[in-house]
């Protein structure tokens, strides 16, 4: 069975930077586009991020744009996204995604003083 595992959220300051992971098991990792999601609360989930198949970073929020990269390590089956000059509006639950229907449980990233 397919899962994906975030790591790497936690509390940073403003100005501070975070590397989240998606540890993949199951899947057959280098033909998948892993896509990076994030949501708060009463919001629809928001996608951020996507690292191809080509490991190619493909940005899909204008807010994000030159602060977050997302990228891969096929040879771990891991996907990362970079994440740097946090804002306290970059605060959420990140999600990684992979088709056709598979998410992992989410990691939780807080930007605060």
């Amino acid at each position: 069975q397919v899962r994906l595992v975030e790591s790497g959220g936690g509390l940073v300051q403003p100005g501070g930077s975070l590397r989240l992971s998606c540890k993949a098991r199951d899947l057959v990792f280098d033909m998948s586009a892993i896509t990076w999601y994030r949501q708060t609360a009463g919001k629809e989930r928001e996608q951020v991020a996507t690292a191809t198949t080509f490991n190619t970073s493909i940005v899909h929020t204008d807010s994000v744009k030159g602060r977050f990269t997302a990228f891969r390590d096929n040879a771990r089956n891991t996907a990362y996204l970079q994440m740097n000059n946090l804002k306290p509006e970059d605060t959420a639950v990140y999600y990684c995604f992979a088709r056709p229907t598979f998410w992992g449980q989410g990691t939780r990233v807080t930007v605060s003083t």
